[in-house]
């Protein structure tokens, strides 16, 4: 593999804050760095890796919540979500408050992303793919020398992502999930932003919300 990827339980959420590292240069993203930084930035050293970035699948709290924190801390740019998220970063205090977080702070990402973009972690390069449903504005970030993805609330083994906050749809979601991410393969595993990882092909097959035999 290209990438040594970690993943760093954050929040009261468990939020699964993934790292990943090129290991040519061992130059790292931090995704969706949701709280607990010391905890993270334990994980980065234990690594032997250097930040160079911030990345964001969507700005709900749990997932961003520390985002304007570390990237003052380390001088590291933000790239994503995809800008439909604008309105959840804008609210990110009024979430922390709501659900009991350290108080988060806005902050205006050094690069929006959108469907078809790329970003570079060291010599490797990620796909983003915009895939709206949990928020409007969610992204996936995919290796695929790597066969990996990041997939942030999209989908989790066994379930998908809530739609009942605002601007939550349920039939973007499915889509999102069967016409952007199961056409990558059925052996792509995928990072979730809460539990255990799973392939798209195990989801394809089993997932009560999104298998084929739903029809």
């Amino acid at each position: 593999m290209s990438l040594s990827v970690a993943i760093v339980p954050v929040t009261a959420f468990a939020q699964n804050c993934s790292i990943l590292m090129c290991n040519a240069t061992k130059a790292a993203a931090i995704v969706d760095p949701g709280g607990d930084i010391e905890r993270i930035l334990q994980q980065v050293n234990a690594m032997g890796a250097r930040a160079e970035k911030i990345l964001l699948t969507h700005a709900h709290i749990d997932h961003a919540g520390g985002t304007a924190e570390l990237a003052r801390r380390l001088s590291l740019p933000i790239e994503g979500p995809h800008e439909g998220d604008l309105f959840w970063i804008q609210g990110l205090p009024q979430q922390s408050a709501m659900f009991g977080f350290p108080p988060a702070e806005i902050f205006t990402p050094d690069r929006w992303l959108n469907d078809g973009d790329k970003v570079q972690v060291g010599e490797v390069e990620l796909d983003v793919i915009h895939c709206p449903g949990h928020t409007p504005g969610h992204v996936v970030f995919y290796s695929a020398a790597d066969q990996l993805a990041i997939v942030g609330d999209v989908i989790f083994q066994g379930s998908i992502g809530r739609t009942d906050f605002p601007k939550g749809n349920h039939a973007e979601l499915v889509s999102s999930i069967r016409d952007k991410l199961f056409p990558l393969g059925d052996d792509i595993t995928f990072i979730p932003g809460h539990g255990p990882e799973s392939t798209f092909g195990h989801e394809r097959r089993t997932n009560p919300f999104v298998s084929d035999h739903r029809g």
